[in-house]
């Protein structure tokens, strides 16, 4: 369907439809009148000039109301023949100095509502015309004629005018609404395009706590793919605090005054899992409300952020922090006291050689247990950093040969048996070098310091494609208690055995954090007074 100008809506195209039918009924009835005497009109031609005129009158006017003009060429032909008709009618019919001159006011907004200010001027032009013609035709017969002529012309004139000014003050309206709706929607496009690639969750709701607007990250932490419009804010989020006491986030926007955030709220999954979130919400004011100093808002704003894994993060560093802080405590109190002993002893006559070789080798054994810790901590600080953990071709049996060279001495001065059992043809595996050497080393050096008498084992086995490492030793065991404890970091057995050797209690927790970089997982048995026996496997790198 053709649609005209500015002033053009499916309003008013009803209201010309209904006219161009209500119209012609009138005129022609009114015509009627006068063919029938009951009417007197002295422009009044001929029978046949009145029903020719609305005959054709009532087809158009029925062809415009059934069957409304879908193209410009159509409204153009439409427009032109009620005007010609109306001209016909004016003319030969009732004349232009009558009430029902005042139609063609009717054609005027028709024009300007189709072909804007050009058919308006038009309408007049012609109306103009049609004047003239009537003056010229009956001046001879009614100076009254000419008058009332002339005044209808003025009449309809200002009606076209004050039509014409309407229509330009409706166009510039018209522009301006157009431009500013082109803005709020490039604005709100642009809005809704920053909002959608956030990485956080962000919510709006109404004044009632219902959701209107969401991205796409919010469908992601709620793990849903359901719409959120309309959704009441309370029933999507069910959040708890640290005490798993339910909490209202709607009841929390009430009391809010401005932006607050929050990062001690739970959300519950459906399937009973929770999530650590931060949330920030706030009231969205809008410009008039703080014009007005006013109370009152437009809704509310929520951003939320799953903080999960750094809250964890942050609880177990500073628990880390406390432990490892109370761990070198002891060992440096031992050693700041012994070396003021050995101050004191050594300025004092009775002080024996002895004496001062002692307490050096306590303080020297403490350095020893500091320096053991300061590298556990360095090797985890590397792992958590991902420092040396390129995965490189490795020879296992060259590997494991070293290792055997490095701690053979060791055992063999503690009267142990450092044992080798790896297959005739062992490959190689693709793995950080730093990782594996620190797994066995942990494993070797363990299994000789908790082992009295006997020997120690390091199995290489290589099967299905997979390598199997294996550390196994005839010591004194691990207790039932003990073996779900031993891989938190600092932990040493309450064993005096145990406590007879010196031992930071980060090996087998450090060598838990490189088995997990390394794509595997270390696997255990141990006997309380039978011996233990650690173990771990990595995939053969392919020939």
């Amino acid at each position: 369907m053709y649609k005209g100008g500015p002033s053009y809506t499916s309003q008013s195209a009803k209201i010309i439809r209904y006219a161009g039918l209500l119209v012609p009924i009138i005129l022609v009835l009114y015509g009627l009148c006068i063919q029938a005497g009951l009417v007197s009109s002295i422009q009044y031609l001929n029978d046949v000039s009145f029903f020719a005129l609305a005959f054709w009158l009532i087809v158009l006017g029925v062809i415009q109301f059934l069957s409304p003009s879908r193209t410009k060429l159509d409204s153009a032909l439409r427009l032109i023949a009620y005007h010609l008709l109306a001209a016909g009618y004016l003319l030969f019919v009732f004349g232009i100095a009558t009430p029902f001159a005042a139609f063609w006011i009717l054609l005027l907004l028709a024009s300007n509502t189709y072909f804007s200010r050009d058919g308006l001027n038009l309408s007049i032009l012609w109306f103009v015309v049609v004047v003239a013609i009537d003056i010229s035709f009956w001046h001879n017969i009614s100076a009254t004629i000419v008058a009332y002529d002339l005044v209808t012309l003025i009449a309809i004139i200002l009606s076209g005018l004050v039509t014409l000014s309407l229509s330009l003050a409706q166009e510039v309206d018209h522009t301006a609404l157009s431009k500013s709706k082109q803005q709020e929607s490039l604005q709100r496009d642009r809005v809704l395009t920053i909002v959608n690639n956030l990485a956080d969750a962000v919510l709006s709701t109404d004044m009632n706590g219902v959701i209107r607007v969401y991205n796409a990250a919010s469908l992601n932490l709620l793990d849903t793919n359901d719409s959120l419009n309309g959704r009441y804010i309370d029933d999507l989020l069910k959040l708890v605090d640290q005490s798993d006491k339910p909490v209202s986030l709607f009841n929390q926007f009430k009391t809010a005054k401005g932006a607050f955030t929050r990062d001690d709220l739970n959300y519950v999954y459906d399937d009973g899992e929770e999530i650590r979130l931060e949330i920030t919400y706030s009231p969205i004011r809008s410009s008039y409300s703080r014009s007005k100093k006013s109370e009152t808002h437009d809704g509310y704003i929520v951003i939320m952020r799953d903080i999960t894994k750094s809250k964890s993060l942050e609880e177990e560093r500073d628990e880390f922090i406390s432990v490892i802080s109370h761990e070198l405590r002891t060992p440096i109190t031992i050693v700041e006291g012994t070396i003021s002993n050995v101050q004191v002893m050594m300025e004092h006559p009775d002080a024996t050689h002895l004496m001062l070789t002692d307490a050096m080798t306590m303080a020297h054994d403490q350095i020893v247990y500091l320096a053991h810790m300061v590298n556990d901590l360095s090797t985890l600080s590397r792992a958590e950093r991902g420092v040396a953990d390129t995965p490189e071709d490795i020879d296992v049996r060259e590997l494991i040969h070293k290792l055997h060279d490095e701690y053979n001495k060791e055992a063999t001065e503690k009267g142990l048996h450092l044992n080798l059992d790896i297959d005739g043809s062992l490959g190689h595996v693709y793995t950080s070098r730093l990782y594996l050497e620190e797994m066995l080393q942990n494993f070797i050096t363990n299994a000789i310091k908790y082992t009295k008498t006997g020997s120690v084992t390091i199995t290489v086995k290589q099967k299905l494609g997979v390598m199997e490492f294996t550390v196994k030793d005839t010591g004194i065991g691990i207790s039932k208690s003990d073996q779900t404890k031993i891989f938190q970091k600092f932990y040493r057995s309450e064993d005096y055995r145990t406590r007879e050797t010196t031992g930071t209690g980060l090996g087998l927790y450090v060598a838990t954090k490189l088995a997990h970089k390394a794509g595997t997982k270390i696997k255990f048995t141990s006997r309380l007074n039978h011996g233990s026996k650690f173990s771990f496997t990595l995939p053969v790198k392919a020939q």
